[in-house]
């Protein structure tokens, strides 16, 4: 269970993250009001999958979520740029948090 929370916490990271860019800096009331939102039940689920996963490893996942899930969508919906280094960037960071997470379950 605290694993599919973690996994709400890093959604709703990307959430606010585009919420973020869609408030342009604050001056758009629904997309500022969505993006404190998110934020705050982002960090509350972060916490809460921390009771049971190693903090190390639930701060990476979660970043780790929202850092590719943001650039993500940024390519897919923002038209930013798709190129061989980004996606080889994003890559590598999937590749660490996953060997977190197996880093993790091999030491208990």
């Amino acid at each position: 269970m605290a694993w599919l929370v973690l996994g709400v916490a890093g959604l709703l990271e990307i959430g606010w993250a585009i919420g973020l860019k869609l408030s342009e800096g604050f001056t758009r009331p629904l997309p500022t009001v969505v993006t404190i939102v998110s934020m705050i039940a982002s960090v509350a689920c972060l916490g809460i999958a921390a009771r049971t996963i190693p903090i190390g490893t639930a701060y990476a996942v979660w970043a780790g979520i929202g850092i590719v899930g943001t650039a993500a969508v940024g390519i897919v919906f923002l038209g930013e740029a798709a190129n061989l280094p980004r996606i080889l960037a994003m890559a590598l960071i999937v590749i660490g948090v996953v060997g977190l997470k197996l880093a993790g379950d091999v030491t208990r």
